[in-house]
């Protein structure tokens, strides 16, 4: 892993002020560690600090959301089994050094892993594949080393329980297959001599034990004289001595010699496997240091997933949307105690000071907490539960929260607040986020609020970002007073005593201490005396910011039922709306088939009329031009059908053509759609404000201007300047009107039927719109969609002649018609 490269490991550029024990740093960082699952993933959460440095902030939140998305797939990696390989390693680099069979068996879980993640870069999850670039560069160097070579010889050499398999070597395998031989050879002599001995009662049990490495039996002690061999001790009462036979002495020494044997073969494989840890240590130790940083990262995207977090982005402004304390929200969840109120934490543009007042137990710590611990998680990269939120980036964070009396210094709760915002007030600066809660309490009221403003004027001065809570009218009234300095207050239900955790931006808190001490009983004529002792002024505030609350209660009340309202009546006429729709369009369709059928008609009435003709000229000439004219009335009639249909469409959605525009002077050029033929054309002149001279394809034709759907300007083409200016330039179009029409179609693919019906319709188009020639593309194929297409033309009364083009321009897959002047 390059030195350069963002890391956990090293973080650049730290914060060394996170606001002290009061935003809870360090119990995050536990929660965070909980997720990860290795030690060394734990311990890189443990000592996660924020940074300032923009590149590592992006790179961490980019490989947790790109983690996440494994995580959300339900395919997140087990990691369990990497180790912390430094001490190993170091260890595995001693020539000569053998370690043990069972920190062997913890590297080859260490090396499993790194090559599980090494398949899993190589083959990803469709989750992530091409979508996790951040983390495909930090693991890139795992794939320049072989991981599978140091497992061929360290995978299945070792049980579970740490001993050497049998398999670990060949020299091994025959070791243990003579010492099982061995052992049974032995077994079956001690065997015989119990039995002989069990007979005249000289053992003491007929059982084969082991004594220093020697199978031996027990015989009684008055019997030992009995039993040749060597004495090998005694019982712990002394009635039994165990003794090797004369008969198993040489099987126990060759027994022996191969447990010496299987040892010094034990070591040997057991060197083997250290050489070959030291010679992959790198690779172990590179994958032990990825893997780590990949498992803390995704246990901070299992964090973010299950409390739905955000990325912060770092635009200078302060915004947190829908903000929870992630610390509270465990808390509520472990209990079961109900959901946590979102916060909507954020000062304007030019604004860098919010005072926040409001009641007591309304939330105003919860505020300053909120908003502190999520800086901090947001520069220690991690996603932060909120719907959206941008950040400056700060240098420090600084708070006094909470109570900070000091019984080791001799301080009161009011002077160890003093001596810290002192200290903060020293080192703040525009890059610092200051915190202060309650400030300017535990004294004398008068002086508090003269104090409080003083620190708080200090602090905007300095251009620090500053959140302050108070109960202190004076910072109310200074807030709303000084240019950069922002009022929020917390909500509180006076109906039901209870805070509401609302933070409103914009106005003053009332504390609400004399209204919520009546409603809890307190005797009235005290409440009254209190009221009393209150000055003009600070009842004056005070029941200015009750009825502002009230109003502010109302209007939100409002709001949402017309909200409420409005989206009703929305559904309504959309409903009707499509109704309505429905409707006409079935109406125009029960219309649209009433015309065919009349046209149908008036065909058949015409077509035997013809027939009824004897002079077969004169019946082929008025069939040519029946046909002509009721393809033209065909054509007449859909169009303004079709027109009428448009111009009674109530559709609000109707779309229109783009870039017309309905209040434009018309000019010459411009493009034009007419309601009555429902066509486009172009102006060729304005007569005056009331007619326009229109070309449709080789028609001319007056216009007015209330024929007029929609006008589109068109600029007019360097070509045609040339051309209108009488210079000897000649373009090759398409067409006749090249702006509308095409002189060629294609028909592969379509049935007779579908192919004869669209050439049809395009011979009229072009013959109406002045085209000399067509051509029609329609392929070789079996030759029949070519014979149909042709047979139909031949007998069109707008068709000249056809003929079969090149073979450079198509031969067999197209046709050329030539159509009448």
């Amino acid at each position: 892993m390059s030195s350069s490269s963002p890391s956990l490991l090293e973080i650049p550029a730290p914060l060394t002020e996170l606001g002290g024990a009061a935003l809870q740093w360090q119990t995050l960082r536990d929660r965070l560690s909980a997720g990860a699952q290795t030690g060394p993933g734990r311990l890189l959460l443990e000592t996660l600090v924020p940074s300032t440095d923009r590149e590592w902030i992006a790179a961490q939140q980019t490989r947790t959301a790109e983690l996440r998305l494994l995580v959300a797939s339900g395919a997140a990696f087990p990691f369990r089994g990497l180790i912390d390989a430094e001490e190993l390693c170091a260890k595995a680099r001693i020539q000569g050094a053998a370690l043990e069979a069972e920190e062997l068996l913890a590297l080859v879980g260490h090396a499993e892993r790194i090559a599980e993640w090494r398949e899993l870069l190589l083959s990803p999850p469709e989750a992530v594949q091409g979508k996790w670039a951040a983390i495909e560069a930090l693991s890139s160097p795992l794939l320049e080393h072989d991981v599978e070579a140091l497992l061929r010889v360290l995978r299945g050499k070792i049980e579970p329980d740490g001993s050497l398999a049998d398999d670990a070597s060949p020299d091994l395998a025959r070791i243990r297959r003579e010492m099982a031989r061995q052992h049974r050879a032995i077994e079956d002599t001690l065997r015989r001599a119990l039995q002989r001995l069990s007979e005249d009662g000289s053992v003491q049990d007929a059982l084969i034990s082991v004594r220093g490495e020697r199978f031996v039996i027990p015989v009684k002690v008055e019997s030992r004289r009995k039993v040749q061999g060597v004495i090998h001790g005694s019982s712990s009462t002394g009635q039994t001595v165990f003794v090797e036979p004369l008969e198993t002495i040489e099987a126990n020494n060759e027994l022996v010699r191969l447990l010496d044997e299987e040892q010094a073969e034990i070591h040997r494989i057991l060197v083997m496997m250290t050489r070959a840890v030291s010679l992959h240590a790198e690779l172990l130790l590179l994958g032990g240091q990825i893997l780590a940083e990949l498992d803390a990262l995704q246990g901070i995207a299992r964090f973010a997933q299950e409390f739905d977090c955000t990325r912060p982005s770092f635009d200078g402004s302060f915004a947190l949307e829908r903000a929870r304390h992630p610390l509270l929200e465990m808390r509520l969840r472990a209990s079961g105690s109900g959901s946590l109120v979102p916060l909507d934490v954020a000062l304007p543009e030019g604004k860098r000071e919010m005072i926040i007042s409001g009641p007591n137990t309304g939330g105003k710590t919860v505020a300053l907490k909120t908003a502190g611990l999520l800086v901090l998680m947001a520069q220690a990269g991690v996603p932060i539960p909120a719907a959206r939120a941008s950040l400056p980036l700060f240098a420090a964070v600084f708070s006094d929260i909470g109570d900070a009396q000091s019984i080791e210094q001799n301080l009161s709760t009011f002077s160890a607040h003093v001596v810290n915002v002192d200290r903060i007030s020293r080192m703040a600066d525009d890059r610092s986020l200051v915190l202060l809660d309650e400030l300017g309490s535990a004294t004398d009221p008068e002086e508090g609020a003269a104090l409080a403003v003083a620190v708080a004027r200090h602090f905007l001065r300095r251009r620090s970002w500053t959140f302050i809570t108070t109960h202190l009218t004076a910072l109310k009234v200074y807030a709303a007073g000084e240019e950069g300095v922002f009022n929020a207050a917390v909500g509180f239900n006076e109906e039901t005593l209870s805070p509401t955790y609302e933070l409103r931006l914009g106005v003053p808190g009332a504390s609400a201490g004399l209204n919520i001490a009546a409603r809890l009983g307190m005797d009235p004529a005290i409440v009254t005396e209190a009221r009393a002792q209150r000055t003009t002024q600070q009842a004056d505030i005070a029941r200015f910011l009750d009825e502002l609350h009230t109003q502010l209660d109302t209007a939100k009340t409002e709001r949402e039922t017309l909200a409420a309202t409005q989206l009703k009546l929305d559904n309504e006429r959309e409903h009707l709306a499509r109704e309505g729709r429905a409707e006409q369009q079935a109406r125009t369709r029960e219309l649209r088939k009433e015309l065919e059928k009349l046209i149908e008609q008036f065909e058949a009435q015409l077509r035997d009329t013809v027939k009824a003709i004897d002079d077969k000229a004169v019946a082929k000439r008025l069939q040519r031009d029946a046909a002509v004219r009721v393809a033209g009335l065909r054509r007449e009639f859909s169009e303004r059908f079709q027109s009428t249909v448009e111009a009674h469409d109530p559709s609000p959605q109707k779309q229109k053509k783009p870039g017309a525009q309905q209040n434009r002077t018309p000019k010459a050029g411009d493009l034009v759609r007419l309601k009555s033929l429902n066509s486009e054309g172009r102006i060729a002149r304005v007569i005056d404000a009331k007619t326009l001279e229109v070309n449709i394809g080789a028609m001319k034709m007056r216009v007015p201007m209330s024929d007029v759907a929609e006008l589109t300007p068109v600029f007019e083409r360097p070509v045609d300047a040339v051309r209108r200016r009488g210079t000897g330039v000649s373009v090759q179009t398409s067409g006749g009107d090249s702006d509308y029409l095409s002189s060629e179609i294609n028909v592969i693919g379509r049935t007779a039927d579908e192919a004869e019906s669209e050439v049809d319709r395009f011979v009229e188009q072009a013959f109406l719109a002045g085209l000399p020639r067509i051509r029609i593309v329609h392929g070789v194929g079996m030759g029949i969609l070519r014979r149909t297409l042709r047979e139909f033309l031949r007998n069109h009364p707008h068709v000249a002649s056809l003929h079969e083009p090149p073979y450079n321009e198509g031969g067999q897959g197209a046709t050329v018609v030539e159509l009448r002047r």
